[in-house]
């Protein structure tokens, strides 16, 4: 049986993720990147497809998690156990600083004498590669070491498990005051094995990263801790070398139970990292999205023709979706994919969300240089050649394309950030040009966009459709927040695409307009879109009582995935999820803004 979604913790290294259950197995884990193929993928199949548990063996009589916690302000997890036999306390990180993928599991004896089991079945290539397996020794002691073509992995520490079935068991007890450590290390199979790591210097360093990371933060309201823990996740999913953005470190999580709407979300959507980026410039986390700014430039520097919705998390271009056929998928959910089809998909709203968070790295003082302005220019050369397309809107819609009115609005957005950095920032530009694309937009979409029939906006044009999405329009300056168009959309979105718990679906999937068979979990995201809407538009106490319902769905480590089951009482989706995280900071920060009144 797979764990709930919730009951998964992550651990990062700003390279990749690992996904940990509450029993004590690592059931997802790819190296060395986010989207490399997995050495574990328990999580979307079974045991033998790879996973490390570590766990209270059965002779320690009845176990329970009596606590489950980050360190402070980082992704150090710690599991503490009660069992009959005593208490163990098990810290899981990945470390940090030093370019070294691996795992630490440490095991720390706190009462008593505690049998502890571990069992390791190591399969690269998303389960399909039994590797070679064999028990080495040098200057630095024992390790297994596990070696299929160019990959490699080494554990090292003192309770080294046997083979046993194409699998490694073991058992051993930690006595009150003892030390265990464990290191799952990957490396290139043509590389020498890595030395043994000092383990106590890498905890300490790795607390004193995120611990450091976080001491930034500035604290505001009620909401401070889960503000903080989703920031730390949008850092977490960011990588360090490169800048990129991941979505989310899973692939295949599905949207709906047993369906098949599983998507690999291990990719930088341009759209999901220009939002976070937003988010984070607004706590004063400006050197995160110079770092994401010089990404996008490698990115889609080239033709502007060439322009990708999502790149590969060092820029590559090349993402091509397949199934993974062998994997029976998180609770039968099929298929499992990996890459992503939407790669090559049209989306119009995405040059206007990247010009958003580039004129307000502008606006905050930061300069923009030789490359960063010419490619800006050249992204609105490119929504000027595709002004009169339809697109497949923000939701990657697999059906027909269509002109989605949230792509026209952020078309909008875009050449309007062309203008004012023109006007107002003195770069050279076509301001004139840029104006008069930008004022036809308006028109055209308040002629084709609005339906007064039904008093708001829709999904597309000459549809009575309507769509989450909707709730960015204020967000980008298009109207006001209380415009009268706006509160009716509100009211809109209220009847047609709010669950019984207010909460809100991305669209009708009964509509049929995303190809797909229908059905899916409302979408947290567009919630806390709802919660800032009610926020600057007056309704601070539906604003703070949606809010509250929302934050309350966060797991016990504040993780949030990307869609809720409210009828299951469970997340849903791909997790953590970047896109649920830096909606709820912008709720937060509209709930502040209105409590402070600095709205």
């Amino acid at each position: 049986m797979h764990s709930p979604i919730e009951d998964y913790a992550l651990v990062s290294d700003m390279h990749t993720g690992a996904l940990i259950s509450k029993s004590g197995s690592v059931d997802w884990l790819c190296f060395p990147r986010f989207d490399s193929d997995s050495v574990f993928a328990a999580l979307l199949g079974e045991e033998g497809h790879g996973r490390w548990l570590l766990a209270p063996a059965p002779g320690a009589g009845t176990a329970e998690v009596v606590q489950w916690h980050y360190v402070d302000s980082t992704f150090v997890m710690v599991t503490r156990w009660h069992t009959d036999a005593g208490e163990v306390e098990v810290t899981d990180f990945m470390p940090i600083g030093d370019r070294r993928a691996s795992l630490v599991r440490r095991i720390t004896g706190l009462s008593g004498n505690v049998p502890m089991r571990q069992e390791l079945v190591v399969r690269f290539g998303y389960g399909t590669i039994l590797p070679w397996v064999s028990r080495q020794t040098d200057d630095g002691g024992q390790a297994i070491s596990a070696i299929a073509g160019p990959d490699a992995l080494a554990l090292r520490g003192q309770q080294l498990p046997h083979a046993s079935h194409r699998r490694h068991e073991g058992e051993f007890v930690v006595a009150a005051g003892e030390t265990v450590d464990l290191e799952l290390v990957w490396y290139p199979s043509y590389r020498p094995m890595p030395k043994p790591m000092d383990v106590e210097t890498a905890l300490r360093e790795t607390i004193d990263y995120w611990s450091g990371w976080a001491a930034s933060f500035e604290q505001r309201g009620q909401y401070d801790p889960i503000v903080k823990r989703s920031l730390l996740v949008l850092r977490a999913l960011t990588h360090e070398d490169t800048g990129g953005i991941v979505a989310a470190p899973t692939t295949s999580l599905p949207e709906h139970f047993g369906g098949a709407r599983n998507w690999d979300y291990r990719f930088c959507w341009l759209r999901d990292a220009a939002l976070t980026l937003e988010a984070m410039m607004t706590h004063g986390y400006q050197e995160e999205a110079l770092e994401w700014r010089n990404w996008l430039l490698r990115a889609v520097a080239g033709d502007p023709e060439d322009l990708q919705i999502m790149y590969g998390v060092g820029g590559e271009r090349d993402l091509p979706e397949k199934t993974l056929d062998h994997l029976p998928g998180y609770e039968s959910s099929t298929p499992v994919r990996v890459g992503n089809g939407a790669v090559d998909q049209y989306q119009a709203d995405v040059v206007g969300e990247v010009m958003v968070v580039l004129e307000k790295l502008r606006n905050r003082g930061v300069e923009e240089d030789s490359f960063s302005w010419p490619l800006q220019r050249a992204l609105l050369s490119f929504a000027e050649n595709h002004f009169d397309d339809p697109d497949h809107g923000i939701w990657e819609m697999r059906g027909d394309l269509k002109y989605f009115t949230h792509s026209r609005v952020m078309m909008w957005a875009a050449f309007d950030r062309g203008v004012r950095a023109v006007r107002e920032h003195g770069l050279d530009g076509h301001a004139e040009r840029w104006a008069e694309l930008r004022d036809r937009l308006r028109e055209n979409i308040l002629e084709k966009g609005f339906d007064p029939s039904i008093n708001s906006f829709t999904q597309t044009y000459g549809s009575p459709e309507v769509d989450a999405s909707l709730l960015q329009l204020p967000q980008v300056g298009f109207l006001d927040y209380d415009d009268p168009r706006m509160l009716g959309t509100v009211a809109r979105l209220e009847k047609d695409l709010a669950d019984k718990h207010g909460l809100l679906l991305r669209y009708r999937t009964e509509a049929g307009m995303d190809g797909l068979e229908p059905g899916e979990h409302p979408f947290l995201a567009c919630s806390f879109w709802l919660v800032e809407q009610y926020a600057r538009s007056g309704r601070i106490d539906d604003a703070k009582k949606l809010m509250d319902q929302l934050v309350g769905y966060a797991n016990g480590l504040g993780l949030l995935a990307e869609e809720y089951d409210t009828g299951s009482v469970r997340m849903a989706g791909n997790y953590p999820q970047a896109f649920s995280h830096l909606a709820l900071v912008r709720a937060a920060d509209a709930i502040h803004g209105v409590n402070s009144g600095s709205l």
